[in-house]
């Protein structure tokens, strides 16, 4: 068994291994480069004063005067780490020298011409002297060369400095190791918990406010909805009972009545047969209630593996001490752990909403989606898995195409699909992503394994709720919800599935949706956009509408419905907090809010307008995909001025619009009246 906290070791050791590595190639690349600087410089200062002397010194050569060059050279002793040095006349006989106190007279025989060289501590310099074009001598000096000292310092200073530095980073990957990885442990520990004692009531406690806080709270929401829907069942069985015993006590009746009256048998026995069936009926339906209970719990287990196997795979590889990886590939697989988990966390939330999804219920946002995106997304989190039993997994190489669906859906609709094409494959098989154009307005993309296949009377079962063909298949065992699923989810996307199998050679299965031209959406991060009406001068701009909105092709649809209304002028924000920024700035005359969005929810954006004195009068209309009544109440009762759901019905907006419009005029002509 792996301890509690291996998960915290490995991070420790991962922190600690990058620390390492980028210590030690930075401190390498200074040593190098001061050492590359002192050996440049000590040779270009030898040269420069060789040079002198030898200019220096070309009329005591001239002249044969000796002493004029021994003066020359003596001036060598304001240059400590020069040692000794002589001038030799045109015939290589040594003319003059000079040696530094302490250091051997020892003279090269002859000069060497033009030449530098090092042994050991020593630098040894030759320069012809030349005067006219006339070889009149040659300067010889030799010098301290430190650069073997030099490198010994700089070597202790490095270890120094990594010991310092590794030291911090431990103590640092200790203390933020138990903050990353506390979560995850709780919410483990009490998923063994449950699992083993089948109490629902536990609850994972919640200790940071980043993405492992929501995973706990969304595995928190999970588990109160399994305990409702646990007592739910438990309920209605404890009143199958009674109904049972209830029967039961009506049948001895029947019989006691039967032995007294011969004249209402008859009767009796009718009214007894129906009493059995329905009681057949109801034991029927408490049986099917535990299988769906059964079967939502499965479909849970097939929906949350692939992200968790992503995540793991990298992990894996990251911990692996026989697959090394370099720094940038150590960032791009926490990236894609990353992504997994946000992942993980949006099919959590969407498990809830499985309810909705068998009831043909579901919201989707239906928007342009670039399918190259969602592709690559997929990939790089089914390889890690196919990987794990030498399945190759072939994508298209470019893929342009932009479709009309719910992206996040339309991801889930994909990763069943090829999780499905791995699970079913054999070991050392292929999955083949294909993408086909059989009409000018729809895109086909198929997804084709090289498993055992499918009989006739298997496919007329395959997309039927609970059916688990995987098992007569090679020992899988599948969901038997999955593709259940992804069907209804290609339906409400306004798409068709389909597939086709060989028995020995594989399936493919294949999904059709609608294809649309790409949007022109706003860059992340740009400043708000200020939308004026086409056309039309700015003198006729009587209102101000304010907009906050973080989807893109909402905000291109309410400004496209804006555009005819040339006495209006469109503001937009992309998140809460600056559409709260945004009110308080330009005081709009009204303002359309989202519910759904990042940084502040549109329902903490209201209370928060309604705080300031400076915007609690501005009418504020909810437009979001909340659509139940009771969210429709909840909002009305928060302070909304109106409701509106999506899709967007024109007529509802502009009359909700032209409502709020009308209440700003009379507001401003009453304070003018009270004036």
């Amino acid at each position: 068994m792996i301890p509690m906290h291996s998960l915290r070791q490995k991070l420790a050791a991962v922190v600690m291994l990058t620390t390492l590595a980028a210590l030690l190639v930075s401190v390498c690349i200074l040593i190098a480069y001061d050492l590359r600087q002192y050996h440049r410089a000590l040779l270009g200062d030898m040269s420069t004063q060789a040079e002198l002397l030898g200019h220096m010194t070309s009329a005591a050569l001239s002249f044969d005067d000796q002493r004029l060059a021994a003066e020359n050279l003596a001036l060598l002793r304001i240059r400590p780490q020069v040692r000794a040095g002589a001038i030799y006349n045109a015939r290589g006989e040594l003319f003059a020298s000079y040696a530094a106190p302490g250091e051997a007279g020892d003279f090269p025989v002859r000069p060497r011409g033009d030449n530098v060289q090092i042994e050991g501590n020593n630098l040894f310099l030759y320069r012809r002297i030349i005067e006219n074009g006339e070889l009149l001598g040659t300067v010889y000096l030799r010098a301290e060369y430190a650069l073997v000292s030099r490198t010994l310092d700089y070597i202790g200073i490095a270890l120094l400095i990594t010991t310092v530095a590794m030291l911090l980073a431990f103590l640092l990957t200790r203390r933020l190791g138990r903050i990353v990885t506390a979560p995850i442990f709780a919410i483990a520990e009490v998923a063994r918990e449950v699992v083993s004692t089948r109490d629902y009531s536990r609850r994972a406690p919640r200790t940071s406010t980043d993405e492992a806080g929501e995973l706990v709270d969304s595995f928190n929401t999970m588990l109160t909805e399994i305990e409702q829907r646990t007592g739910e069942l438990e309920t209605s069985n404890r009143a199958i009972a009674r109904e049972a015993e209830e029967r039961a006590r009506a049948q001895q009746e029947v019989m006691r009545l039967n032995e007294q009256l011969e004249v209402r048998v008859h009767e009796r026995t009718l009214q007894l047969e129906t009493a059995n069936a329905e009681l057949e009926l109801a034991m029927e339906e408490a049986k099917n209630a535990n299988q769906a209970k059964s079967a939502f719990l499965s479909a849970m287990s097939h929906e949350l593996r692939t992200p968790l196997n992503a995540i793991l795979g990298f992990a894996q590889i990251l911990t692996s001490d026989s697959l090394p990886s370099t720094l940038p590939q150590k960032k791009e697989f926490a990236g894609h752990i990353l992504k997994s988990g946000r992942h993980l966390l949006t099919l959590i939330n969407e498990i809830l909403d499985l309810a909705k999804v068998e009831a043909g219920a579901v919201n989707l946002s239906i928007e342009p989606v670039a399918l190259g995106d969602v592709l690559d997304e997929c990939r790089t989190m089914i390889e890690p898995i196919a990987a794990q039993r030498g399945i190759r997994v072939l994508f298209p190489e470019a893929c342009a195409t932009v479709v009309e669906a719910d992206r996040t859906r339309l991801k889930q609709v994909l990763l069943n699909l090829l999780s499905n094409a791995v699970k079913y494959n054999r070991d050392a098989g292929a999955v083949v992503v294909g993408m086909s154009y059989d009409s000018p307005a729809r895109v086909r993309v198929s997804v084709q394994d090289t498993g055992l296949g499918l009989r006739p009377d298997q496919l007329e079962l395959l997309f039927q709720p609970f059916n688990r063909l995987g098992q007569e298949n090679g020992g899988q065992e599948g969901t038997g919800i999955g593709l259940v699923v992804t069907r209804r989810l290609v339906e409400l996307m306004n798409g068709t599935i389909g597939m086709s199998s060989r028995v020995g050679v594989g399936s493919v299965f294949w999904i059709e949706l609608p294809m649309t031209a790409p949007h022109a959406l706003p860059i992340e991060g740009a400043p708000p956009v200020l939308a004026l009406p086409a056309g039309t001068p700015d003198s006729s701009v009587r209102h101000t509408l304010l907009y906050v909105e973080d989807n893109p092709a909402n905000l291109r649809l309410v400004q496209e419905i804006v555009r005819f209304r040339p006495e209006l002028r469109l503001m937009a924000a992309h998140d809460g907090h600056l559409g709260i920024e945004l009110a308080r700035l330009h005081l709009p005359d009204m303002i359309l809010m989202d519910l759904n969005l990042p940084c502040v929810s549109g329902m903490d954006a209201l209370k928060t307008l309604r705080a300031d004195p400076r915007t609690a009068h501005i009418p504020v209309i909810a437009l979001t995909a909340n659509a139940m009544p009771r969210d429709v109440e909840r909002g009305l009762a928060a302070g909304f001025f109106r409701y509106l759901t999506k899709p967007i019905n024109i007529d509802e907006f502009t009359e909700a619009v032209n409502s709020a419009l009308a209440w700003v005029d009379r507001r401003a002509a009453d304070k003018e009246q009270q004036h």
